[in-house]
């Protein structure tokens, strides 16, 4: 049974970090795209990072415009889990954050249509 848990949510500081994780279960990390997507309320989901399949030097990050240099996508794959480590958070990352799996053997995808499986969802919440 396929399964993606997140964690690591919270409330934070303008300026803070937080590490996100989202562990795996029923299939391998290194076989499927791990996205990251988030959801303010009122908006639509959007695509955030995204870590293609593969392993070592095969694997390819992909952050959005509005995440570029304060997000970090990571994966463990001895714990079969992915990362999000965002620094410098702002009042205007506070969403619901998912991570979704892909079914792929290269890539990543920033459209939510493309992804097989969701979790639940951690919220975040940038604040003073």
């Amino acid at each position: 049974q396929v399964q993606l848990v997140e964690s690591g949510g919270g409330l934070v500081q303008p300026g803070g970090s937080l590490r996100l994780s989202c562990e795996a279960s029923g299939f391998t990390v290194d076989y499927y795209a791990i996205g990251w997507f988030r959801q303010a309320p009122g908006k639509e989901r959007e695509g955030v990072s995204c870590i293609s399949p593969g392993s070592g030097g095969n694997v390819y990050a992909y952050h959005s415009h509005s995440v570029k240099g304060r997000f970090t996508i990571s994966k463990d794959r001895a714990k079969n889990t992915v990362y999000l480590e965002m620094n410098s958070l702002k009042p205007e990352d506070t969403a619901t954050y998912y991570c979704a799996a892909m079914e792929t053997d290269v890539g990543c995808s920033a459209y939510r249509i493309s992804y097989n499986y969701w979790g639940q969802g951690t919220q975040v919440t940038v604040s003073s």
